[in-house]
């Protein structure tokens, strides 16, 4: 189950996800469905199409399955979504 605590060790792709913030200030706002993720970007379809938008300078709004919505700066996603979903979490 993804929860705002784990949710950095799950797949993105198939979330509900909203720019909340951008160092480029016409990407804020943009809103739609991960459809795809990269080491650098986060592809999201949109009403009006397909964008991609860089993780760095970005931080991104995430609807979880059960409602609880989740901010996550895009620099904490900076890498490789296979390797950043295999990190263990240490106790």
């Amino acid at each position: 189950m993804i929860t705002p605590q784990n949710i950095l060790f799950h797949e993105l792709i198939g979330q509900d996800v909203a720019v909340s913030h951008a160092s480029n200030p016409s990407l804020t706002g943009i809103a739609g469905l991960i459809i795809d993720e990269t080491r650098g970007m986060v592809i999201i379809k949109t009403s009006s199409g397909l964008k991609m938008i860089g993780k760095k300078g970005a931080t991104f709004r995430i609807r979880l399955p059960e409602g609880k919505v989740v901010d996550l700066d895009g620099s904490a996603l900076l890498m490789a979504p296979e390797r950043r979903i295999s990190m263990r979490i240490r106790k």
